[in-house]
């Protein structure tokens, strides 16, 4: 199954983001990776690159980022995991919704994923 991961300048935005992915998500492997990992906001490779690893259980990982150092902590994690992972380029919350909804199908593939939580950033909320 693919997995998710959350990276966000904040642990508990990671968190509270994995918490409500994690209601539509079933069984999917959803991880958060927020602060920088002394309590403070930032990001880190290493918690990162832990996530990623927990995530994969060999179909690929959608990582789904809030902004900034995030996405290049993210790329730096991404390059050094021996499985396959992408960031999506979609709202983090809604993003992170959506991959977890298409990734309960059974016929998922880290593309499919990807494209759900691309798709959220179309999502209309007037």
């Amino acid at each position: 199954m693919v997995g998710l991961v959350v990276v966000s300048h904040s642990a508990k935005a990671a968190e509270g983001i994995v918490e409500v992915a994690a209601e539509m998500g079933g069984d999917t492997a959803i991880e958060a990776a927020g602060g920088d990992g002394d309590g403070v906001i930032g990001t880190n490779v290493d918690r990162i690159s832990d996530a990623l690893a927990a995530a994969d259980d060999g179909d690929g990982v959608v990582v789904l980022v809030d902004l900034g150092s995030a996405v290049m902590n993210a790329e730096v994690a991404i390059e050094m995991h021996d499985g396959e992972a992408v960031i999506a380029d979609g709202p983090v919350l809604e993003g992170a919704v959506n991959a977890a909804v298409a990734a309960t199908d059974p016929k998922a593939t880290l593309e499919s994923v990807v494209e759900q939580a691309e798709a959220a950033a179309d999502i209309d909320k007037t």
